[in-house]
């Protein structure tokens, strides 16, 4: 289960393991200057470039920010809709 599913509350967890994630989405948000909103709105363009392309499992899509050390990271898990002729 993805951090944005847990956060989105599609999944069970304990209230200790909830704010440990906010805790740390806080955390790396202070950490790269990313506010809620504009990583919202970041996610939102990136859906909607890719979708000028090919046609994207909006239900699907998963966002999260990981930190390795210093490093902050998007990342995106975007499923793509196939077409079955």
């Amino acid at each position: 289960m993805s951090l944005w599913d847990r956060l989105l509350g599609r999944g069970a967890l304990s209230s200790r393991q909830i704010a440990k994630d906010r805790l740390q989405m806080v955390l790396i948000h202070d950490r790269s200057d990313l506010s809620p909103g504009m990583l919202e709105a970041l996610k939102d363009e990136i859906i909607a470039t890719i979708g000028n392309r090919v046609t994207v499992d909006r239900d699907k899509v998963t966002f999260s920010l990981e930190k390795d050390g210093r490093t902050a990271r998007l990342v995106a898990d975007i499923p793509l809709k196939t077409d079955k002729k």
